[in-house]
């Protein structure tokens, strides 16, 4: 019979998972600190399973229902009366841990956690720009949460306050570039299918326009170029990003 460690911090944390056993190999061995390890696997073919199961963590099986209702159904699984809301790319650092370590969770007055994540990339940190600091609501008491029907940057609505965490949650969000690149044209599709059920509508060159901002915001007012030739080519990147989806938008409405 499994006996429950007490010096365990009492939250369930829950990761979506398809075939990421090279994630999981780093995200799952800093979580021996918390009390519960919740997977939903919606069909992994390769390792996954075996790693998930290896670390401890409790699978739920089930079909691939978006992530919003993907992510709410594994929530309701949770045993423990705080959650973490974490991705199979994303690592608890060392610093994130000590901080979680500290925390008298019998005796808090806020509702929830944020957390600030860092992409690395290309072989480097990503310091600036917009993608740093990166601030975001993972960790949030069971009974206090709504989870919006988005399709893409699904988000909690926490009832109640958040405060702050100290550590990082490290990102390793792609492999490449072709992987950044394939991943920009899926949400895309998925960010115009949003919009135009939403009723938004878009005039031609609108996509440009933003894209010009969004380069000058995140190069020069965030000083993305702080971070060298991957700062200028992320820069790149993201208005290009921009420039897609309201440009696929547009051909969208104008059928």
């Amino acid at each position: 019979m499994h006996k429950g460690n007490p010096a365990k911090l009492p939250i369930s944390v829950c990761i979506l998972v398809k075939n990421e056993d090279e994630n999981l190999k780093h995200s799952l061995p800093p979580l021996s600190i918390f009390e519960e390890i919740l997977v939903y696997d919606s069909g992994s073919t390769d390792k996954s399973l075996e790693i998930c199961e290896s670390h401890g963590a409790n699978v739920v099986h089930g079909e691939w229902l978006g992530f919003p209702k993907s992510r709410k159904k594994l929530f309701l699984q949770a045993t423990q009366p705080w959650l973490f809301w974490l991705d199979a790319d994303e690592v608890v650092s060392s610093s994130l841990s000590k901080a979680l370590q500290e925390i008298n969770f019998d005796n808090l007055n806020c509702n929830g956690f944020e957390i600030n994540r860092k992409v690395f990339f290309e072989n480097q940190w990503v310091n600036h720009g917009e993608w740093f600091p990166d601030w975001n609501l993972r960790i949030f008491r069971s009974d206090c949460w709504e989870i919006e029907d988005r399709a893409v940057h699904e988000s909690i609505n926490l009832k109640g306050t958040s405060q702050k965490l100290n550590g990082l949650l490290k990102h390793h969000s792609y492999r490449d570039w072709n992987d950044r690149n394939l991943r920009i044209e899926k949400y895309s599709e998925l960010w115009v299918q949003m919009k135009s059920k939403e009723g938004v509508k878009t005039f031609l060159g609108e996509g440009t326009l933003r894209a010009i901002w969004r380069f000058f915001r995140n190069y020069i007012i965030k000083f993305g170029f702080l971070d060298g030739i991957l700062g200028f080519k992320l820069a790149i990147s993201i208005a290009k990003e921009v420039n897609l989806k309201y440009k696929k938008l547009y051909q969208l409405n104008s059928h």
